[in-house]
């Protein structure tokens, strides 16, 4: 653990006054200053204790024998990359694994929701995830799940949170606040559980997080509003953040694995030239793949500059505003003293390559390669077997039988957008034959299937879907199932379907997928059907795999799996499915797969 500011002011003070010897000295940067906005050049900077000590012209009076010397060969030094939100969960990785594969992208802080596993394990996977970050080498903050389920009476999860919890790990010691708010309709419906949620946090003098789904804008927003939530990552229109900064929100811009939020909204500082303090980067769900091989804050900041925005803007939304968003200035988000010594060494400000990164006064990556000794966190047996079906899945549990005597139906169907968390309400005509109605492949409509799998009760519920663009016989299913986790299946035929399903339960959670009977990708994630127990670099490779295995298949969405994995996220419009059934999303209410039927 880091000593407070208070605690070590003595030691700060005298090495910046030259009678005590820094620990390290790096010397010769251009000190990107998130505060002024400038850069300065010809800058030296001395840290003690984990802490910065002295930013200055020359650090001389600093150096002592035994102090460390970095020569920054005259690269920008910029403060480590905060990540404002994000679930660690949806990297398929532990807490410490995520680190050790986003160190070396100079992320040095990160904001995270575990309410993947709090729909799991209720508060006991949440006290896991929340110890594992407190032991590691860099900030990793957590924010308490505020909805378990997402939607009461719309989904049912593994575990129920409520304002009790709430209170509860508000005295825990590395809580920042409440996580997304994404029951919105009970938020501005006045619902007690959730606005006491709110004001246990607020009581607490920590941040609410926000979800709005929507996009009105009129009465409905304005009542989120007023209900306490201070920031969103859910807008994906220029029109959206706007509102949000009006009313005194901070707009979080999200770019993920599959979410490509930040180029409609960045326009808002670009064109508009509306005060960027109020705007923040994060990245919300990132999986292995893209950690290792694209990069995670870094590949954000990135993004932003390419859309037009000043690198220095760019680099204050991943650093110096996160940090005041969540009342935290004073720890992290900038290179001056006091503040945790947590830095990035680049060679160009524009493209970032993250050179030697530095965390807490310690030097955590060099050259693009984690240094750092972090050992692997141990979970207990009672995170692993969680996938319950309560039998063993035939090809008719996936049936959607017809009305007697129809011969085709009109059906909803679930319409994937690529690179968008929302979904389309659709409408398909479908066949029937012996009763059942089928799908259609040639018009890019298979099958979704929801299997509950906490309890073990074998209830599935079946729906159609479109834009996956399978054109071969397979399935694809998934214990990863956004927000309440239970299994999803989709596939273009029963058989394959039923592999899938069973071959999950038997490997206790995961993603795999099927054709023609043969297993051609597997991701086994053994703690809660969320998470791997392997290093990142080992989960990436077999997510890559099962990305290919889908390509082969004639899926060829960007992140496609991401787009599965949201299917039963009944917070998101418009269509979507639980173990409750088919749900409108804009009405937030069961609905009916079927339409109508012709004889």
């Amino acid at each position: 653990m880091i000593q407070s500011w208070f605690e070590c002011a003595p030691q700060l003070v005298d090495v910046a006054m030259g009678r005590t010897p820094a620990d390290m000295v790096v010397r010769n940067v251009r000190w990107v200053n998130v505060h002024s906005g400038e850069i300065i050049p010809a800058t030296d900077i001395a840290i003690a204790v984990g802490r910065f000590a002295f930013v200055g012209p020359n650090a001389d009076h600093a150096v002592g024998p035994e102090t460390q010397i970095i020569d920054g060969e005259g690269r920008y030094a910029l403060p480590g990359l905060c990540d404002a939100h994000m679930h660690v969960e949806s990297g398929m990785v532990t807490v410490t694994e995520f680190a050790r594969a986003v160190i070396p992208h100079g992320t040095t802080s990160m904001f995270i929701d575990p309410h993947e596993i709090a729909n799991v394990l209720g508060m006991p996977g949440v006290k896991l995830m929340h110890d594992e970050a407190a032991g590691l080498p860099i900030n990793v903050f957590v924010q308490m799940p505020s909805c378990v389920p997402s939607a009461p009476g719309l989904e049912n999860a593994g575990a129920s949170l409520g304002p009790a919890d709430v209170r509860e790990a508000m005295s825990w010691p590395n809580i920042v606040g409440l996580g997304e708010m994404m029951n919105f309709p009970g938020v501005v419906a006045g619902n007690g559980d959730m606005l006491a949620e709110i004001a246990a946090t607020q009581a607490a003098g920590k941040t609410v997080g926000g979800h709005y789904a929507s996009k009105d804008l009129g009465l409905p927003f304005h009542a989120y509003v007023a209900a306490g939530p201070s920031d969103d990552h859910e807008g994906t229109s220029l029109a959206d953040c706007v509102a949000r900064v009006r009313q005194g929100m901070r707009a979080m811009l999200r770019l993920g694995s599959a979410w490509y939020d930040v180029a409609a909204q960045i326009k808002a500082l670009t064109e508009l030239s509306l005060d960027s303090r109020n705007f923040v980067l994060c990245t919300d769900d990132s999986h292995s793949g893209t950690l290792v091989d694209d990069g995670h804050m870094n590949r954000v900041v990135r993004h932003a500059i390419a859309q037009g925005l000043k690198p220095i803007t760019a680099i204050q939304m991943a650093t110096l505003n996160t940090a005041q968003h969540f009342g935290m200035e004073r720890e992290l988000g900038s290179i001056t003293p006091g503040r945790r010594a947590d830095l990035v060494l680049t060679s160009d400000l524009t493209e970032l390559p993250v050179e030697t990164v530095i965390a807490r006064g310690c030097v955590v990556s060099n050259d693009g390669k984690l240094v750092a000794d972090i050992t692997p966190y141990d979970y207990p047996a009672s995170t692993k077997n969680t996938v319950r079906l309560g039998k063993k899945l035939s090809a008719a549990d996936f049936d959607i039988v017809a009305p007697e005597g129809a011969n085709q139906v009109m059906a909803r169907v679930i319409g994937v957008l690529e690179n968008q968390a929302p979904t389309r309400a659709l409408e398909a005509s479908l066949g029937v034959l012996n009763g059942i109605v089928q799908m259609d492949r040639t018009g890019d409509v298979c099958q979704i299937a929801l299997v509950e799998r906490h309890h073990g009760t074998g209830k599935v519920i079946n729906a159609f879907v479109s834009g996956f663009g399978y054109d071969k016989p397979c399935a694809i299913a998934s214990t990863v199932a956004h927000d309440s986790h239970h299994m999803i299946v989709v596939g273009t035929n029963k058989d394959d379907m039923t592999l899938a399903a069973n071959r999950l339960g038997q490997v206790g959670g995961g993603v795999v997928l099927f054709s023609e009977g043969r297993e051609l990708a597997l991701v086994r994630l053994p703690i809660a059907g969320l998470m791997s127990d392997q290093r990142a670099e080992i989960v990436a490779e077999e997510a890559n795999g099962l990305i290919a295995a889908m390509l082969a298949c004639g899926c060829a969405l960007n992140n496609a799996y991401m787009q599965h994995s949201l299917l039963a996220l009944v917070v998101i419009p418009e269509l979507r499915i639980s173990d409750i059934g088919l749900i409108d999303v804009l009405k937030f209410q069961p609905t009916e797969v079927l339409v109508a039927t012709t004889a």
